[in-house]
């Protein structure tokens, strides 16, 4: 097979890409000139080949595979990829860091980032979740300030504890967060043995238009295992790219990771006596309770050809659903359903969708959305682009049934800044995770993992810390307070 010839990016022939055209003078020197288009644009290029990394979840790893159905749930959901056993479909798997840059170590303690895009005949679907099950704020006002507590201080440039949980301990809602994250969960020590949940609560809608909320949990088929805290800081200065090449190494020899899905349902008259823990993503929907469903199995199957135009490009959003699973009145999902497209609108340009990563694989007709830099398309052609036209060659499309029930808004509501105070409710759930799930070796790993973010706080937000703690159970408080007297001894 023929080697193809070296090219500009116009097609025009070059002879060799490693020399540069120059006029020689003595003593081995020589003058460039504008006329050596090769050079100008390879160095031009070189100046704006990377493009803005994502804010946060910018360290990943990613690959293809494929969804297969296991159990029809028709009766749940009208959603086609979701009906009849044995049906398959293209999926992009991408699994992050949340603070760290591109360049940082896998293997460190933070909350993953778990996005899932199904390429279904209906659109795309994205599950866009995290490895835990709840998240630290239920505010979406509060979640850039979350993001930058965790990530550098504005002075020093570097990672900063008193940051961080000054933060969370003037927003203690998000101490079920935090009972996760310091817990064995927080480095997991390959991403085949990752967790992903979804997070939010979601609407499975029928084709007559009844529906029933519900949780996405993924499980992976291996056990789920953990680094300890030393491991996990060993690895991330002896291979920072570990998980990345653990995933891709394991795809290679056939391997192939396997996730299970399953959902969690409930009626809407029944979610309507249930609380605020319907929506509220700082807690979960007990087990016993809302048992797990499954639906089918993700089995990732093939690494990238190229990781920036397949991995880098991926623009994952909760936004992005399709017929027979809708939105619900989770003030975080319809702030990331604005939030996450607006940001690869910035990464990525307008025309993020028409990537490779990111396209349809069902036909798209859009007319009303063209033009902007990036557009690889033919861009409609002539067809107007103004809704109401008697010239174009789209037809409205196939809708489900109106929605049978719809969410009340409560009684006498008024449109303003209403708080959802921090109470009581808020550390149940937690104190369910430490008494019931936890055992004596975990409870005390937490306390030493904890334990060693605070030794360089002022002494004032040390015991916020172990106040706050100390309110999911008395003894972490104890437990933090001996730590640090015996750390104020050595």
């Amino acid at each position: 097979m023929s080697k193809p010839n070296f090219t500009l990016a116009e097609g025009q022939p070059v002879s060799d890409p490693s020399i540069s055209t120059t006029l020689p003078t003595f003593g081995g020197g020589a003058y460039t000139n504008l006329g050596d288009t090769l050079l100008l644009e390879t160095l031009a290029h070189f100046n704006r080949e990377r493009i803005p990394e994502r804010v946060v979840h910018a360290k990943a790893s990613g690959a293809w595979g494929e969804f297969e159905i296991t159990n029809d749930i028709r009766a749940l959901t009208s959603a086609k990829f979701l009906n009849g056993v044995g049906k398959k479909t293209p999926v992009l798997f991408r699994l992050s860091t949340t603070g760290g840059e591109k360049g940082s170590a896998d293997t460190v303690r933070d909350v993953r980032g778990f996005s899932v895009k199904f390429f279904t005949e209906e659109g795309n679907h994205d599950i866009v979740g995290n490895h835990i099950p709840v998240f630290f704020v239920r505010d979406p006002i509060r979640f850039p300030s979350l993001n930058r507590s965790h990530k550098r201080h504005p002075a020093t440039n570097r990672p900063d504890w008193n940051m961080f949980w000054d933060f969370h301990t003037n927003q203690p809602e998000s101490v079920h967060a935090l009972m996760h994250l310091f817990g064995t969960r927080g480095i997991p020590d390959s991403i085949r043995r990752v967790p992903g949940f979804g997070v939010h609560t979601f609407k499975l809608v029928t084709a007559d238009g009844s529906f029933r909320y519900c949780k996405f949990h993924f499980r992976p088929t291996l056990d789920i295992t953990h680094f300890s805290g030393p491991d996990g800081t060993r690895m991330a200065g002896a291979n920072p790219d570990y998980h990345n090449q653990d995933l891709w190494n394991a795809i290679a020899r056939g391997q192939f990771p396997v996730w299970k899905l399953y959902v969690q349902t409930t009626e809407p008259a029944q979610a309507e006596t249930y609380g605020r823990g319907l929506f509220d993503i700082t807690k979960v929907w007990p087990h016993k309770q809302f048992p797990l469903i499954e639906v089918g199995k993700m089995t990732l199957n093939k690494n990238p050809e190229n990781y920036f135009a397949e991995i880098e490009q991926a623009a994952f959003s909760p936004s992005n659903m399709v017929p027979g699973i809708a939105m619900t009145p989770d003030p975080m999902l319809q702030a990331r359903m604005f939030a996450y497209p607006d940001a690869q609108r910035y990464r990525l340009g307008v025309n993020y969708t028409q990537l490779p990563p990111n396209r349809a694989i069902c036909p798209v007709h859009h007319p009303f959305e063209r033009d902007g830099s990036a557009t690889i398309t033919r861009n409609y052609g002539g067809e107007p682009n103004y809704v109401r036209n008697s010239q174009s060659r789209g037809a409205p499309g196939q809708t489900l049934a109106d929605v049978r029930h719809t969410e009340r808004i409560q009684q006498n509501a008024a449109l303003g800044q209403n708080e959802l105070s921090v109470g009581e409710e808020d550390f149940v759930q937690p104190r369910e995770l430490w008494n019931r799930v936890f055992d004596e070796t975990e409870r005390r790993q937490w306390v030493s993992n904890v334990s060693e973010t605070l030794d360089e706080l002022p002494v004032a937000l040390r015991q916020a810390v172990a106040d706050m703690f100390s309110k999911v159970d008395p003894r972490i408080g104890q437990m933090l307070a001996a730590k640090a007297s015996n750390s104020s001894h050595l």
